[in-house]
């Protein structure tokens, strides 16, 4: 099963099923970028939009991209006939023909253990981006990885696992700097808020220079 099958098969449920992964990351996004407002946001990975909807509350315009058609059929439903929202689904790995303007932000939320080639996505990412605009990057944290935990959800048949590759903290700073952007902040988020377990989720803010 590749990733794009996976989601579309895990998107009727991937609203309602329990999911600590999700939720800890769609808090991490809040309370990393409620500082801040946007003109224009880049959403990566938008999925059914269970982020979308509170990042208009701090943007103009956002341009949400989802592998799955699936998963995106449910964010156009939600956001059926609202103008601040354009939809494309895309695959990042390829060139990003979908951007034609920059961008004040580009968001990934649990996407890049996904992709093999991080340089190529932070290279499209950087080149979408004005100078000084933000990157966030939500993700599963590698340490979660580390104990083989990964993108997964039940069905009939059983439970399936969605094709991930588990990329080191040091990595994801390397192959972003190569690109002009610098770690702006970073957070680790914890279950139940609790220290002194393995974190969940690795939160990075970076800067394009």
């Amino acid at each position: 099963m590749t990733i794009r099958e996976a989601y579309n098969d895990w998107a009727a449920q991937y609203d309602t099923n329990v999911n600590k992964t999700r939720d800890l990351e769609a808090f991490a996004l809040r309370e990393t970028l409620h500082p801040f407002t946007f003109k224009r946001v880049l959403e990566i990975g938008a999925g059914t939009g269970k982020n979308t909807s509170w990042l208009l509350e701090q943007a103009e315009h956002i341009t949400a991209v989802d592998f799955s058609e699936e998963m995106q059929a449910i964010a156009r439903q939600k956001f059926a006939g609202n103008s601040a929202v354009t939809f494309h689904q895309a695959d990042i790995t390829k060139p990003w023909d979908f951007v034609t303007e920059k961008y004040d932000i580009v968001t990934f939320s649990l996407v890049l253990e996904h992709i093999r080639d991080l340089d190529h996505v932070f290279g499209e990412a950087a080149k979408a981006l004005h100078r000084g605009g933000l990157l966030y990057m939500g993700e599963l944290h590698p340490f979660r990885q580390y104990g083989g935990s990964g993108a997964k959800f039940q069905t009939s048949e059983g439970e399936k696992r969605v094709e991930v590759y588990t990329h080191h903290i040091s990595e994801f700073v390397q192959v972003a700097a190569r690109h002009g952007l610098q770690v702006f902040d970073a957070k680790e988020y914890f279950d139940d808020n609790n220290t002194a377990t393995v974190p969940r989720i690795l939160v990075l803010l970076l800067s394009k220079n």
